[in-house]
């Protein structure tokens, strides 16, 4: 990392002695009318072939997303750079129909921001500086600015049908956005979008996937929150007439510094004395907060950071923050309490697939062992924020309260509230996400139980085994039931009868519980391969009743909805844009879907493309697979066994995206069956 004003310097000095001849650098508006412009100048002199990518977002990101001071406009910049010499620039935009008529410099000309890797070759491949202008507004800041009224609402809003959706991560690679986020669900990792941190700049829709819709709300009263259901008690303080350190670790754009200035200006109002220092980084939305506030009755001398081992409270408003090494390091087992909100927010690996989606389990461990572990809290404030409020914003506040009733603040609570007011920012939603935190420690059943209505229940599955109990039983009933409505009875009791075979010689061969193992593996591996998504299960799912009442209880009914599709078909005659159907969609679904029958038949127009091909073979593939797995099957090749059963999880995605998962199962298939297949070596005696 550089110093602002050398941005890009330390090419100066390693070109003479490099075999590369190019090099980029990153460089943000708020930087560069600060001083990064004298890099650029230095670079010209320098006479170093080089890109500057100059983000132009009108935002300084690490000081809160004020407009930089003494900012040119995108013409007069272009001008300024063809005067200091460089060679070429492009500015890339999503909307480049807002430069007709606007006069650049010689050297500048407008790209669309889809066209940015091929800018960024054509720029590399020219001798001298060039400057690649990104000129698109903060998509975090559009986000503020919709909240706060001062930006149209986003139209439509993206929203990913679960049943359609194979949780590959393609939407996350393109879309870089962590509003994206994976999901477990009944049948696998899905994808979701986050409507609360949605930016709404679609990026997502480049995915390719016929999972996505666009819907368009339908105008609804403000949510009213009620009152939390049990009577609000004060709490006995843990800390009683002393100095009090909490250090908060928390996500960037979440309002983590928010809760340091009010709990600082509430501890004022009481008459004590508050200090605090917040580690923001240099990401606005995303990125990882540390606030350490340090409330006392006397003045605050000296450093206000939490040196090792010296924090009394860990206020965690993300668990996975909380849980990290730099935050445990101030933590003891004997003086730490810790607070912390078990929601996860997905990692940028966890949205791309990259990463497993973890439990909050691990890290509430780790953070037990480094603190009091009798007095710790771990409350979902995540959910509970987002069934109250229909927004993740106020999670922090829940958890201020959390913390408040569990004797680890030492304000009182009129101070914070009054402090709240004092922010003038969503005073009552905010004033109640404190009171409902403060609740949920008094009766956290009572709690939940108000705030988020218990689910509806489903139809009842088809019965598979009258009197059978089990999970097994229960993961059979869930997919005969599907499987019958993706093609008939018969389809589905070839699966049944399948499934019931292999956990019984498993069960035979390694014992109940691995036998148990195996045929949940295996039952879900099946139905995964054969309730393959073409284009009649597609247009099933997308009239599923269940996504349907899903949408309708976010969006409102008749909330006008769009499904955004690019089918092999027209694909394969050109088309590169996916098409947008509305009304038409439910003529064409049941359509579609009626004419399931004609699946892997003749008259199957769709059953000829490659990949169709390719999804009716892995049905036989896998069978093959697990059998020759299971002639292998001991108690000691029981969790190899288990694996190779397992391996359908990693086919996601559709069309070419799916092939590549398909070479992956067949590689990975072969090698753990000719692991199996070892002749396993007895020790010498």
């Amino acid at each position: 990392m550089t110093q602002m004003g050398g941005e890009g310097a330390q090419w100066f000095g390693l070109a003479p002695f490099t075999s590369d001849r190019h090099f980029t650098q990153n460089l943000g508006d708020g930087t560069f009318h600060h001083s990064g412009s004298l890099a650029v100048r230095a670079a010209v002199a320098a006479g170093v072939s080089m890109t500057y990518k100059l983000l132009y977002n009108d935002a300084v990101a690490m000081t809160g997303g004020q407009r930089a001071e003494g900012r040119l406009d995108v013409p007069a910049l272009t001008r300024w750079l063809a005067a200091e010499g460089v060679r070429r620039v492009v500015v890339t935009t999503p909307e480049p129909e807002t430069y007709r008529g606007v006069r650049l410099a010689p050297i500048a000309s407008v790209r669309h921001r889809d066209d940015l890797p091929a800018v960024e070759k054509e720029l590399a491949a020219v001798d001298g500086v060039t400057v690649l202008i990104h000129d698109d507004r903060c998509a975090a800041e559009e986000r503020r600015l919709r909240k706060r009224g001062k930006l149209p609402a986003a139209p439509a809003r993206v929203v990913i049908n679960g049943r359609v959706c194979e949780g590959c991560g393609d939407c996350g690679d393109v879309s870089t956005c962590l509003s994206v986020q994976p999901v477990e669900t009944e049948f696998g990792r899905k994808t979701r979008i986050h409507q609360a941190s949605c930016n709404s700049d679609l990026s997502c829709l480049k995915g390719d996937c016929p999972s996505f819709l666009l819907v368009e709300p339908r105008p609804q009263p403000p949510r009213a929150v009620p009152e939390p259901p049990v009577a609000l008690t004060e709490p006995v303080a843990r800390f009683p007439e002393r100095s009090v350190l909490l250090r908060m670790p928390g996500i960037g754009g979440t309002g983590v510094v928010t809760v340091s200035q009010i709990l600082q200006m509430a501890a004022h109002l009481d008459g004590l004395h508050a200090a605090g220092l917040e580690q923001t980084g240099l990401a606005q939305k995303g990125g990882p907060v540390v606030s350490d506030v340090r409330i006392s009755p006397q003045p605050i001398t000296g450093s206000v950071r939490a040196a090792r081992g010296t924090a009394d409270v860990l206020l965690g408003f993300d668990v996975l923050g909380a849980a990290a090494d730099d935050t445990l390091a101030v933590a003891s087992p004997g003086r730490t309490v810790a607070v912390v909100n078990t929601a996860i927010v997905p990692t940028a690996a966890m949205v791309t697939g990259r990463a497993a989606l973890p439990g909050p389990e691990d890290a509430v461990a780790r953070i037990a062992s480094a603190t009091v572990p009798e007095t710790g809290l771990h409350l979902d404030a995540g959910a509970l924020s987002e069934a109250l409020f229909g927004d993740h914003m106020p999670a922090n506040l829940v958890l201020v309260g959390a913390a408040y009733q569990h004797g680890c603040i030492p304000i009182s609570a009129d101070a914070i509230e009054q402090a709240i007011r004092l922010n003038k920012a969503a005073v009552e939603q905010n004033l109640a996400a404190f009171r409902w935190g403060r609740a949920a420690v008094i009766d956290r059943e009572a709690v939940f139980r108000a705030a988020i209505p218990q689910p509806v229940a489903p139809p009842a599955p088809v019965p598979v085994d009258a009197g059978a109990t089990g999970e097994l039983e229960e993961t059979l009933a869930v997919r005969v039931a599907d499987l019958t409505g993706y093609q008939n009875a018969a389809y589905a009791r070839s699966y049944e009868r399948d499934v019931r075979r292999v956990a019984a010689l498993a069960a035979e061969r390694a014992g109940e519980e691995a036998g148990l193992r195996i045929g949940l593996a295996y039952a879900r591996g099946l139905h995964k391969l054969m309730a393959y998504k073409d284009e009649y299960e597609v247009a099933r799912l997308h009239l599923d009743p269940v996504e349907r009442a899903r949408r309708e209880r976010e969006f409102g009914p008749g909330a006008a909805v769009s499904v955004l599709l690019h089918p092999p078909l027209l694909r394969a005659m050109g088309l590169k844009r996916k098409i947008r159907l509305r009304r038409s969609a439910g003529v064409v679904f049941r359509g579609l879907r009626a004419a399931r029958v004609l699946r892997g038949t003749a008259f199957d127009v769709f059953g000829h493309a490659a990949v169709r091909r390719v999804e009716r073979t892995l049905v036989v593939e896998y069978r093959e697979l697990v059998t020759r797995a299971l002639g292998r099957l001991t108690p000691a090749t029981a969790a190899a066994v288990a694996e190779i059963a397992a391996l359908p999880d990693l086919i996601r995605g559709y069309e070419d995206i799916k092939l590549a998962r398909v070479a992956e199962f067949r590689d990975r298939a072969a090698t753990l069956l000719a692991e199996l297949n070892e002749p396993v070596l007895q020790e010498s005696p």
